[in-house]
Parts: C-alpha cells; sequence; structure tokens
C-alpha cells in the first residue's frame, strides 16, 4: 500500500464511510419520497439507525447531507494522487485515484438518480452542489499542482471550502495544466456515468470509465466510422 495513504479496510475507516453512506443513502430517500422540506435531521437519523448527535458529527446541517455527498471520497483521491507511484503520468495517476473510488457505482446507481432528481428539484441545494464541486475540484487542481511540482504556496492538504477571496488568490497561484486537468477529469466521470445509464445492459461502467480515459489519453483522435455491418 502506498505509504501516507490511510487503509481503506481499516475498521475505523470503513465504519465511518458505512456511517455516512448509511445518512446519506436515509436522507435522499426520505427525500425523493416525501420532499426535502418534510425531512427532518431527526427523521434521518432514525432511518439510518444512528442518533441525532451522530448526525452532527459528520454533518453541519440537514442541507448538508445532500451538498456534500461524496466529500471523503474527494479526500481519498487526493491522497491517492500524492501517493502513487512517481512513473505514472499526471493522467493515469488520476484515472486511478477515481477508478478506486468509483468500484460501487453500479451498484448505487438508484442511489445517483434519486439524488440527482432530489437537486433537479430543489435549486438551492443544487447551487450549493455544484459550489461544492467547484471547490473540491479546485482541492483536487492543488493537488495535481503539487504532485507534478507546480503547488500553490497556499496548498495546505485537505481543507473546507475557502472563502471567496482565498479562492481567488488560490486560483491566481495555480497554473493551467492542474486545473485543466482536474476539470477534465470531474467531466469525464459525470460523462462516463451518464453514457452507461442508459447503456447498462450492453457494458459494465468499468468499461465505459476506462474508454472514457483511453480517449482523453490518445489525445482525442476522431473514432473510425462504422461501415455498413456496423464495425
Amino acid at each position: 500500500m502506498a505509504e501516507g495513504v490511510p487503509a481503506r479496510g481499516g475498521l475505523r475507516e470503513r465504519k465511518k464511510k458505512a456511517t455516512r453512506a448509511a445518512l446519506v443513502e436515509a436522507a435522499v430517500r426520505l427525500a425523493a419520497e416525501h420532499g426535502v422540506e418534510h425531512v427532518t435531521v431527526d427523521a434521518i437519523s432514525a432511518a439510518a439507525g444512528v442518533s441525532t448527535r451522530t448526525f452532527f458529527n459528520y454533518f453541519d446541517s440537514r442541507d448538508e447531507v445532500f451538498v456534500m455527498v461524496g466529500a471523503d471520497s474527494g479526500v481519498r483521491v487526493r491522497q491517492a494522487v500524492l501517493a502513487a507511484p512517481p512513473a505514472l503520468s499526471p493522467l493515469d495517476v488520476l484515472r486511478e485515484a477515481l477508478a478506486a473510488e468509483l468500484e460501487e457505482v453500479e451498484q448505487q446507481q438508484e442511489l445517483w438518480r434519486l439524488h440527482a432528481e432530489v437537486l433537479g428539484r430543489n435549486p438551492q441545494l443544487l447551487a450549493r452542489t455544484l459550489g461544492a464541486r467547484m471547490s473540491d475540484e479546485l482541492l483536487l487542481a492543488e493537488t495535481i499542482a503539487e504532485r507534478i511540482g507546480a503547488g500553490s504556496p497556499l496548498f495546505d492538504g485537505d481543507r473546507p471550502a475557502p472563502a471567496s477571496p482565498e479562492e481567488q488568490d488560490r486560483r491566481r497561484a495555480l497554473t493551467l495544466y492542474p486545473r485543466l486537468l482536474a476539470a477534465v477529469g470531474s467531466t469525464a466521470v459525470r460523462v462516463a456515468f451518464e453514457h452507461w445509464c442508459v447503456r447498462q445492459a450492453e457494458v459494465t461502467f468499468a468499461e465505459v470509465f476506462r474508454e472514457t480515459f483511453a480517449h482523453l489519453a490518445a489525445g482525442f483522435p476522431e473514432p473510425p466510422v462504422p461501415d455498413e455491418h456496423g464495425h
């Protein structure tokens, strides 16, 4: 295992991940069924089988459970990027880090779909979620910059979303390459998932994900036109 990356299989890590996942799933399912406005922290906690106090060990508010989906995953991706073997290219590093976090996507497809529906019906949550994802993408860009030796002087690892003035300073401190690679990686995951959702009978998510990054690694050459037999 790479030095500096916590054991994914460690008991404490597994328990924390399971508790957070249970709270997220309970919140999303309750909101999909009853509407966000009718969902309380007490109801989410009860559905997840934990106390309200435990809920606030993971989230600061009810809305955050919808907005911060995948926050722990982002931390692990950044840790994996920093700890990956030096011989790997930045694109390969990002692909492998993301792939390790997306192993359960096919089993969680319904939950992803319900979460998208909840956000679509609640513009305020959608706006906050997009903001959180942009901040997470900036953290990933800083991590990539740190790995390739072009690190931001403001880099300090995994920290909460920054205030606006600091974020502007951080963006100015980053070069184009890490920002572009982080954005491409985030977009690749979204497009791969959307593509797989309508082709589940034909291909696995892992295959779509790998093909997506193969296109990126190849420099996006135009694919051959299928012949009359579809080959």
